[in-house]
């Protein structure tokens, strides 16, 4: 039986309740701000999971990734086909956050200010209509509107592309800063515009959630912009681009965004494939002493 795809419906989303919890010796903690699904985690341990495995875990909060001793996974990875270096395989959701957090612990303090990001998945549990609510109070205590951007890693149709929320907390009528919305995506002949109805429906929820004055017609107007990012070279790497998207954005964006001077950096020339590929034997390297 050939390996089950990550993607819309790679996993149902699960929460852990009290701080005091431990699942199979590793303990859980309610305050972390990510997510990594349970199943592909005992997967990884490769545990045979029953139902009562996951019955017994009480929900409540959407993340225990760091929790989790990363390393121990990571290197059985690194060892398999499926390590990130060798591309030989598209990322999963598990390893996606894996390795983002590696990332974004790089980052300095002043850049992290600017930013938050939310959870690979959240985006397609959003799309189903039973998770909806549960995704949008995740999001409001992200508090998103007081950050200057907001990384959205999304994986729909078995392919990654990144969402980059730009200033949702300033005015609508901001010249400086500008609210905005960029999608970059490495495979731009899959149309990114598809996802564009799902998109707007996603943003006006938000502001919806969070009480904002802002209708529809306004949330409907604020622009949705594709940059002409390079693009990947086959069909198995566009999760580690948008590692790269990520890195590279967080380390050159402006303070304050504005459409005056878009895309900025973000063109079709901004790096070579070559360097992704660097990147991640990097990452994967390093992931590999921790």
């Amino acid at each position: 039986m050939g390996k089950k795809k990550h993607g819309d419906d790679a996993s149902i989303p699960i929460e852990i309740g009290s701080s005091d919890l431990a699942y199979n010796g590793y303990p859980i903690s309610k305050h972390r701000s990510c997510w990594i699904h349970v199943v592909g985690y005992l997967r990884g341990c490769r545990k045979k999971i029953s139902k009562q495995d996951l019955l017994d875990i009480e929900l409540t909060a959407p993340c225990f990734l760091d929790s989790i001793p990363c390393r121990t996974r990571s290197n059985r990875r690194v060892k398999s086909k499926n390590s990130i270096s060798k591309q030989k395989s598209k990322l999963d959701s598990g390893s996606f956050e894996c390795y983002f957090g590696t990332i974004w612990s790089r980052f300095p303090e002043d850049k992290r200010t600017l930013f938050t990001y939310l959870d690979c998945q959240w985006f397609a549990w959003y799309r189903k209509i039973s998770y909806r609510d549960k995704v949008l109070s995740w999001i409001k205590r992200k508090e998103i509107f007081s950050k200057t951007y907001v990384l959205v890693p999304i994986v729909c149709w078995d392919h990654w592309s990144l969402l980059i929320f730009c200033h949702l907390g300033e005015s609508l009528q901001s010249k400086t800063r500008t609210p905005c919305v960029l999608l970059l995506d490495s495979l731009q002949m899959s149309d990114p515009m598809r996802l564009e109805p799902d998109i707007r429906k996603f943003m006006f929820d938000i502001y919806k959630a969070e009480g904002r004055p802002e209708n529809k017609q306004m949330i409907y107007k604020i622009p949705l912009l594709v940059p002409k990012v390079p693009q990947q070279r086959n069909g198995k790497e566009c999760g580690n681009f948008v590692l790269y998207f990520i890195k590279l954005f967080v380390e050159s964006a402006p303070e304050n965004f504005s459409i005056e001077g878009y895309p900025y950096f973000m063109e079709k020339d901004w790096f070579h494939a070559e360097a992704v590929e660097r990147f991640c034997e990097r990452l994967d390297s390093t992931r590999k002493k921790d």
